[in-house]
């Protein structure tokens, strides 16, 4: 139950005296941490070192949109609410894993999601998607550039459930040609992608399977649902399972979004109970 980490004692994710099991589902954040392809590197300096004055402090300079993270509708959707803004419960609730394997450029829709999850999703459950994709991240264009993505019909599928909060282990709430990646606003990024689209599917043109700019972003964020890009982590051990899951960001006042520490979270006796918040004497 209790584990000795650099010499001091902590519980354990698997065995604590609460009787919980917690499961990371986000991807490490620091020093060259993967980055999307038009933000700055992380930048972690050494205020205070502990040769210099005993204690250890740092300073970072980070876009929000590294490593996993959660978008607020003011990312994209100009006019709609700042991360501060959510209420609380959108960062908290039950929900479920799905596995729905991809491979390079496949499209995640509303038909893939119904076969995965129609018959198990809740109203205002976050839903969490497990590609694969997340044991290829890294600093690369396989990952970023490469990744399968949601398409329009997917977001439709989210709304019409209800959902409250969708997670995913591939670089965007977006297909990654339907961002700046592509052939969308501030971009392409990657202007030689066009040619190995074409070729990779048959001769179509990428501007023609991808007519518009971050579809699926606008479609969640108009209706209220949030959206955690990079799942990674113990992603697997959690598939197929329904889990409570626990995500909350900084009150940043005026966020576009945030890093985060995804975490599901398991009962298996069912004997955990969160507080009344009776008063005591």
């Amino acid at each position: 139950m209790v584990k000795k980490i650099r010499g001091v004692a902590f519980e354990e994710n698997l065995n604590n005296a609460m009787g919980l099991e917690f499961f990371n589902l986000s991807h490490r954040f620091g020093y060259q941490s993967p980055n999307w392809p038009y933000f700055e590197d992380v930048k972690i300096e050494r205020i205070h070192y502990m040769a210099k004055s005993g204690v250890l402090s740092q300073r970072i300079t980070t876009s929000m949109h590294n490593t996993t993270h959660i978008d607020a509708p003011a990312h994209v959707v100009q006019g709609t609410p700042f991360i501060d803004e959510v209420p609380l419960p959108h960062f908290f609730g039950s929900g479920i894993v799905v596995s729905i394997p991809k491979k390079k450029w496949e499209q995640i829709t509303y038909d893939d999601l119904e076969k995965a999850a129609g018959k198990v999703v809740r109203p205002r459950d976050v839903v969490i998607v497990n590609t694969g994709w997340h044991k290829l991240y890294e600093d690369s264009e396989d990952y970023f550039c490469y990744s399968p993505g949601f398409v329009p019909s997917a977001g439709e599928w989210f709304v019409e459930k209800k959902v409250k909060v969708v997670g995913h282990d591939t670089q965007a709430n977006d297909h990654p040609l339907a961002t700046a990646i592509g052939p969308q606003r501030n971009g392409p990024l990657h202007p030689h992608l066009a040619a190995e689209y074409k070729k990779w599917s048959g001769g179509r043109d990428w501007k023609d399977d991808f007519p518009d700019w971050e579809p699926v972003h606008r479609i969640l964020f108009k209706n209220g649902i949030l959206g955690i890009e990079n799942v990674g982590g113990d992603i697997d051990k959690v598939t197929g399972r329904r889990c409570t899951f626990a995500f909350f960001p900084w009150n940043w006042d005026r966020g576009d979004g945030c890093i985060i520490r995804l975490v599901a979270i398991a009962d298996p006796k069912g004997s955990y109970r969160i507080e009344k918040g009776e008063k005591f004497a």
